[in-house]
């Protein structure tokens, strides 16, 4: 554990972080699985719409370090690839 007042902060603020950063890789994986739902079912419309949201939260995460930003850029690519299929 921490004993000076500065690391004793970093820990705080190193908490609050991994949290923000919990929730907020959580809710990338979330809207993939429904762009895959959509996929798996067939339906356009929902894969185009879910593949929106999906690549708003994909570019979010990759411009914050959450993952890395090609990896960002290549997921989107193959969410795309995908929905595009099923046309």
């Amino acid at each position: 554990m921490a004993n000076h007042a500065s690391s004793m902060k970093r820990a705080r603020q190193d908490e609050k972080k991994r949290a923000q950063n919990r929730t907020q890789k959580s809710a990338m994986r979330t809207e993939i699985k429904k762009v895959l739902e959509a996929v798996e079912a067939g339906d356009k419309d929902a894969a185009a719409i879910a593949l929106k949201s999906a690549t708003s939260e994909l570019d979010r995460a990759g411009r914050k370090n959450q993952i890395h930003a090609r990896q960002a850029s290549r997921r989107v690519s193959r969410l795309n690839a995908k929905v595009k299929a099923i046309s």
